[in-house]
């Protein structure tokens, strides 16, 4: 194994300039499903070297229940500085452990409550609550089937069973509105777009429709499971902070571009973020997605303003991000081979070492 054991734990900067560069540069979708197999990958390398590192530090502990000769001269050679980073793995791998089941319970905590506070509400798959805290978010493992947006129909009736905006204010009809409980059936879809009465009240009715289908592209794409990955890995590795905070924000800039072509219009897509990302607190979690969700919003409007980006699912190596890219790529390939032949050689030496 040698000192190549520690390579998984810092190769995760490889990728720290593809995720500067892939936010700028890269189709969102692209560039969120790319950060998103690094990040894990690496992470998962990383933990796996912690694992390995962990086993010899253990078993050179007085009253370890491991078997006495796994903290033999000849294990203990396999990793370098065995005394200090194979105590000091223990407590880190510990950390890793009980920072991402933190981050699993809160995220399935928050997902659970919502769902709960919604079970009164008619099975649609939008659901706008009475409240007077603007917000909006996308919760996904809802079940199938659910209402959708409908437009061409004035003063429809809100989840909450109230009146909706145009309808207390008596707009014109053609503005176009939200119907909670009818509205047709839309059997292939999970989740729910859960937005309140203030967020909506705030907002015209075309900036409405931008963020329906802001949420419900989040809802599609299940952004959720690409949230939660690079918060894992992330509390992993923190060196792979960067490519969370990347992923965060492409995966906003995807359900952008579909919301604008969902609408036809980006302009009327960056103004709903704007109005939104000026009241809204933002979502209940950081593994959920939402219309204001935290992040560089200037920069997502000043996107939306610009003209679509150009679509291709790998980037050119005569460019910057290409060669962070391609960089990240084998930084990503030597930390997989390293965590796999350390733990091959590892078990290797332990089967040797164990008396039969």
């Amino acid at each position: 194994m040698g000192v190549f054991v520690f390579l998984p734990l810092v190769l995760p900067l490889t990728a720290w300039p593809v995720a500067r560069l892939a936010e700028q540069h890269l189709h969102p979708r692209t560039a969120t499903r790319l950060l998103t197999a690094m990040a894990a990958v690496l992470a998962l390398c990383s933990t796996v070297c912690l694992g390995l590192v962990m086993v010899v530090g253990t078993a050179q502990l007085p009253g370890n229940p491991l078997p006495d000769g796994w903290s033999d001269p000849e294990v203990r050679a396999a990793v370098p500085f065995d005394e200090v980073v194979g105590k000091a793995a223990i407590p880190a791998l510990c950390a890793v452990v009980v920072a991402c089941a933190r981050t699993l319970w809160r995220h399935t905590r928050v997902r659970r409550r919502a769902h709960r506070a919604l079970a009164g509400l008619p099975d649609t798959e939008v659901a706008v609550l009475p409240d007077g805290v603007p917000y909006a978010y996308a919760l996904p493992g809802g079940r199938r089937g659910g209402g959708a947006l409908r437009g061409g129909r004035r003063g429809g009736v809100l989840a909450g069973g109230r009146p909706s905006g145009d309808a207390r204010r008596g707009g014109r009809p053609g503005d176009g509105e939200l119907r909670g409980g009818a509205g047709r059936r839309d059997r292939g879809r999970r989740g729910r777009v859960v937005v309140s009465t203030a967020l909506l009240d705030r907002l015209r009715p075309a900036e409405r429709r931008a963020l329906f289908a802001h949420e419900r592209a989040h809802l599609v794409a299940r952004h959720d499971r690409f949230l939660l990955t690079v918060q894992l890995a992330a509390r992993a590795n923190p060196f792979l902070r960067p490519l969370r905070t990347a992923v965060a924000y492409t995966a906003e800039r995807w359900a952008d571009e579909e919301a604008a072509r969902a609408v036809g219009s980006r302009r009327t897509v960056a103004r709903a973020i704007g109005t939104a990302a000026l009241v809204s607190r933002g979502t209940p979690a950081p593994t959920l997605a939402g219309l204001a969700a935290p992040g560089p919003v200037p920069r997502r409007v000043a996107a939306l303003l610009g003209p679509p980006p150009a679509v291709r699912n790998w980037p050119s190596v005569c460019t910057s991000v290409g060669l962070a890219a391609w960089g990240a790529a084998a930084g990503t390939a030597v930390s997989a081979m390293s965590s796999a032949n350390s733990a091959v050689t590892l078990v290797l030496i332990l089967r040797a070492a164990t008396p039969l």
